[in-house]
């Protein structure tokens, strides 16, 4: 890959993540946040904060400061873990879960202006390349 092509692929991918930003933004999201309620949504009951930890491939003090975030927003509630008197679970609350709707629409807007940039032939390619370089 020469110098262009790479600097290219870095700055669509900071443009797409700027605009996925301020989409969130609009319904008072962050990708972070956003990442952590789809989990907790799809998970559909209350995690271990190491769990969710690992489903976001991150440490667990982030994932501790991230609850910590999210619980202050309302958009999750920690719970005891009554498997373990120590541990502590993330559960994602009504507020959470409508959140996380809002969210999942402005990012499927994202993903569909940046679909309409790219021809059927171009998104073929791409996704091609870019298993080629994972």
């Amino acid at each position: 890959m020469n110098e262009k092509i790479a600097f290219s692929l870095i700055h669509a991918a900071h443009s797409i993540e700027g605009h996925f930003e301020k989409a969130l933004a609009a319904v008072n999201l962050s990708s972070p946040k956003f990442a952590a309620l789809s989990v907790l949504v799809e998970e559909d009951q209350p995690m271990s904060l190491s769990e969710l930890a690992e489903k976001l491939t991150c440490v667990r003090s982030n994932v501790t400061q991230l609850v910590d975030r999210l619980e202050a927003d309302g958009l999750v509630k920690r719970t005891d873990d009554p498997s373990d008197r120590r541990g502590v679970r993330a559960e994602v609350t009504k507020l959470g879960r409508e959140r996380h709707a809002a969210g999942l629409k402005v990012v499927n807007r994202v993903h569909e202006e940046v679909a309409k940039q790219l021809s059927a032939v171009d998104q073929s390619a791409l996704k091609r390349a870019l298993d080629t370089i994972q």
